[in-house]
Parts: C-alpha cells; structure tokens; sequence
C-alpha cells in the first residue's frame, strides 16, 4: 500500500501525514504487515522529477514517513521507496504515457529515480536501522522475431535491461548514483502474461504462453536469485477474466519449482484483488477476487479464484514430498492465449487513443 506523497506534502516541505496515520494504524490493530510504497507512480505538483533536487525532495519525504511510521509503533517497516523504476522510467520519460509525459529521456529520469531511492532508503534507516527495503520492477523475456535473426543482440539488451535500476541501486554500475550492496535487500518481481515480447514491438508482438518461445517463469526467477542472491517474491501478478484461476495454478507451479532449484522466494501478490477500472480506458477489468460493490457495499467474489487459492495453498504445504514433486506439473498454457490477445489488444487500443 501506498503513502500519497502529493497528500502528505501538500505543500513544498510541508508534510501532513494524517491520512497515512490512519492508514498505519488499522494496519496495526489488524495485525497486518504493509509493505508501504513511497512513490508509486506520482508526487506532488510542485515537484519536479527532473530537476538536481529531485532525490532530496524524496528523501526528505522518505525521512518523515519514517519517522511517522516509528511514532506509530511501527520500528521495523517494510517500504519500497520508489515502484517499478525501469517501467515507470519508459512510460514517463521514453514513451510519455505517464507523467510528465516526456520521450527520449529514460535513461535521465531512471537515474534520477535512481538517486531518490538511495537517498529514500538511507534515509529510512537513519530513522529506522531495522527497516527492511523493497524494490520492485518487472522481469522480463525478449526475442528477435523468428525472421529476423539480425535483432538477435538487439534483443537481448533490451531483456538484460531489466537489471539496470536493482544494478544501480546495487553499486554494480554507475556507482557515482551513490548505490551499495546493502541497500537492494528485498526483491520484488511483477509478472504478467505480457512481460514477454519480439523485437520490434507494436501490434502481434507479444509471445504467446503457447509458444514454444515463451520462457519458463521458474527459470526468470532462477536468473534474478543467481544474480542477486537477494530474497524475492512475486510483488504483482494475475489476469483477467475467467482464466484467473489458470494463471495462478500456472504462477504457482513456477514458484514451486524455483524454490526447489533453491530460490529465496517469500510468496506471491494477486494483484488487484479487487476488479478496477482500466488504466488507460476505464473499461471494468474483471481481475479481482471481489468486483464492485453493489448498492449495499456488498462485494461479490469470484468463486473459480477464490477456490484457487485454497487450492494452491494446500499444494504449497506439499512442497517437500517427493512424490508431489514428481507429479507437479504445470497447467496447459494454451487456455491463456486468447486472453492474452484481448489484453494486449485493449492496451495497445487505449494508448495509441
């Protein structure tokens, strides 16, 4: 959940904290651990990403949060200072779909992202020295279209870009950001059933789950746990429509199976777990466990997914039993396809509108 920085600094070093209070503390009295997102996809108005001072103003932030957090009893908080640098990076500074809408300025504005993480995190733990830091982005599977073997590298440095903000952030590269080891302790991977695409892009890119070019999602989680040796788990995850069930039978095998090849892997976030209007379109996305709330606020709950998780709970108390291992196989993914076209289809309509 999320700490609405453009509400909690109404003004420029301001900070009014009352609505992330009353957040924090039913997440108390419920008994319910948050991991608490610093800057999701906005900030305020009076903020500008682009400008020197931009890591200083989240900074400054991220040590109020923290602060309030400790005053609200919370002395060990799980935040995740900036979402999905590498995605947020290309919709608001490549493609200009997200604000402030610019093109041709990614790799600016990802290290500036850069630079407010590491500033956020040290200054979480200045506060906080238990806290424990999250980064989220996508992972990632891109390949040269079968009749073009010349996009081949091409290719591949767009899919080893997933790593550039956690290799920031690390210290590993561009260590004039400031970034070191200690501060990419949690890993949060998204995966969707559109993470997986041919270069070039546009219409009838994506890489269909049936394909036989479609990479394993165990083997993903493998690459990023050799690489970092960090703890992860799947932050974001699901679909739409009444294939629910089959894609969280289909993630959950992959889960299974990279823990037994030896990742670190916590757990997996449905996302959302309520049905939500479409990002780009308003368009009612049927992705949730519960829908909208009727005239009575009652919410009614998809019962095919509901049932899925029960299910997949009770698989996952199986993980160590030799004969379940041998017979854990994973759901045929070729029901995933036709919703994966409508899917992309519906994204690609509403952007290009």
């Amino acid at each position: 959940d999320g700490f609405r920085w453009h509400a909690n600094e109404p003004e420029p070093g301001r900070f009014d904290f009352s609505s992330a209070r009353a957040m924090v503390r039913a997440s108390v009295e419920a008994g319910v651990e948050v991991i608490w997102d610093l800057l999701h996809f906005g900030w305020p108005d009076h903020v500008d990403v682009f400008a020197p001072e931009f890591p200083q103003r989240l900074e400054a932030f991220a040590r109020e949060a923290a602060r309030m957090l400790r005053e609200e009893g919370v002395e060990a908080p799980m935040v995740a200072p900036v979402n999905e640098i590498s995605f947020l990076s290309f919709a608001a500074g490549e493609a200009g779909f997200f604000n402030p809408f610019a093109h041709g300025r990614g790799n600016e504005i990802k290290a500036q992202f850069v630079r407010a993480a590491i500033r956020a995190s040290r200054a979480v733990r200045e506060i906080s020295p238990e806290a424990r830091l999250v980064h989220t982005d996508p992972i990632i599977h891109v390949r040269p279209r079968p009749d073009r073997p010349e996009d081949a590298e091409r290719a591949e440095g767009h899919r080893l870009s997933q790593y550039e903000s956690w290799d920031m952030i690390a210290g590993r590269i561009r260590p004039e950001l400031g970034g070191s080891p200690d501060l990419l302790d949690i890993l949060g991977v998204n995966y969707y059933v559109h993470n997986q695409w041919y270069v070039p892009g546009g219409h009838g890119s994506m890489i269909l789950p049936s394909s036989q070019e479609y990479r394993p999602v165990w083997e993903m989680l493998v690459e990023t746990h050799e690489r970092y040796r960090r703890p992860l788990f799947i932050a974001e995850t699901g679909i739409e429509d009444r294939v629910r069930p089959t894609w969280l039978a289909y993630i959950s095998h992959e889960a299974r199976e990279a823990i037994r090849r030896g990742v670190e892997l916590h757990g997996i976030c449905l996302y959302p777990i309520v049905n939500h209007p479409g990002w780009d379109d308003d368009r009612h996305c049927h992705n949730g466990v519960w829908d909208y709330a009727d005239e009575r606020g009652e919410r009614p709950i998809y019962v095919p997914l509901a049932r899925e998780i029960v299910r997949q709970a009770a698989l996952l108390e199986r993980l160590e039993d030799p004969a379940f291992a041998a017979s854990d196989t994973a759901p045929d993914r070729k029901v995933l396809d036709p919703v994966a076209i409508e899917v992309a289809e519906a994204t690609e309509t509403a952007r290009e509108g």
